[in-house]
């Protein structure tokens, strides 16, 4: 049995280094936003969501982002392999980027399956 070596996103370090922390201008009103990566955790038993949750600091406010746990599943099935803390952390990044970039600011933000799939994509995760 042949078995394949995957690159994956390590968790060393801290968790709330996994993630640097980045600036996202808006297209539309040219606002300057700054974000810091804080934890994540399981979201099911904090908000009984199907979600994993991670928590960033933009311009000192906290917000959530909540990745759907069936969008782990749906990778574990296709990679064979779990999703790292780490990766998860860069999806949620991304997301976060991507809402902030539209001006699409607020406390909690769920972002579906399908969305989560896109982004793993998108990050080049495997």
């Amino acid at each position: 049995m042949t078995t394949i070596a995957r690159p994956v996103l390590a968790n060393n370090g801290a968790m709330s280094q996994f993630i640097g922390a980045f600036e996202v201008t808006s297209k539309l009103s040219g606002r300057e936003f700054h974000c810091r990566f804080s934890h994540m955790w399981n979201g099911i038993a904090t908000r009984h969501a199907d979600t994993i949750d991670t928590k960033f600091f933009m311009d000192g406010e906290a917000l959530v982002i909540g990745l759907a746990h069936t969008g782990f599943v749906k990778f574990r099935e296709r990679a064979h392999r779990d999703l790292t803390d780490r990766e998860a952390s860069y999806i949620s990044a991304e997301y976060l980027r991507e809402r902030l970039e539209e001006d699409d600011e607020r406390p909690l933000y769920d972002v579906p399956e399908s969305e989560v799939l896109r982004l793993i994509d998108q990050l080049g995760i495997k």
